[in-house]
């Protein structure tokens, strides 16, 4: 039996953070947040991923990712941790531009196969109008994906990935040239998930 998945619209994306609560992880870990941003593209919804900068003390170095960062003192919340990040990566003020859809659950992080002292919070924004982005020295591109090609089973894949002389191999997206894993894959999936 085949079933047909509806097309994802704004409504969809409505329905799918009225309906459920978004859960922590343990709550002595340090806290990080990220903002997934939607927009109206071409080709119908579209979610925005940076790569991140090439920098040796990155574990995440040059990977793709969302925009976002760990909590600081000065932030409200960890959605206020989400909005700064994003206008400090990408000068994309959410706050004016853009309006929280809710958020998703929040992630272990981990790096090089081991779990980080850090939780990672993601906040699903829909971006309304079409500011323009200012690349910080932490992002070296940008990328608009269509929703519609991310949730298409042809774009699941495989990555191997060599760690200590042993090739580990992990889920990933492949849209075009951009390869989606680790940390970024795990947010996806969750709001792939409620999307269903």
């Amino acid at each position: 039996m085949t079933i047909t998945r509806r097309p994802i619209d704004w409504a969809a994306l409505e329905r799918a953070f009225g309906e459920a609560a978004s859960e922590k992880v343990v709550e002595s870990l340090q806290r990080a947040a990220v903002a997934m941003v939607l927009r109206d593209g071409e080709h119908g919804l579209e979610l925005l991923f940076i790569r991140r900068a090439e920098h040796p003390n990155d574990p995440w170095s040059g990977q793709m990712a969302f925009p976002g960062g760990r909590s600081e003192a000065g932030d409200a919340d960890l959605r206020a941790t989400a909005v700064r990040e994003t206008r400090e990566e990408l000068d994309l003020d959410l706050e004016k531009a853009g309006r929280l859809l809710g958020p998703l659950d929040e992630v272990r992080a981990m790096a090089r196969l081991r779990p980080m002292n850090l939780a990672i919070a993601p906040f699903v924004f829909r971006l309304e109008g079409e500011p323009r982005l200012v690349l910080s020295s932490e992002v070296k591109s940008v990328h608009w994906i269509p929703l519609a090609a991310l949730l298409d089973p042809g774009a699941r894949s495989a990555h191997v990935y060599e760690h200590q002389g042993t090739m580990i191999e992990y889920p990933c997206l492949r849209v075009a040239d951009v390869m989606i894993w680790g940390l970024t894959y795990r947010m996806f999936v969750d709001l792939a998930e409620r999307l269903v």
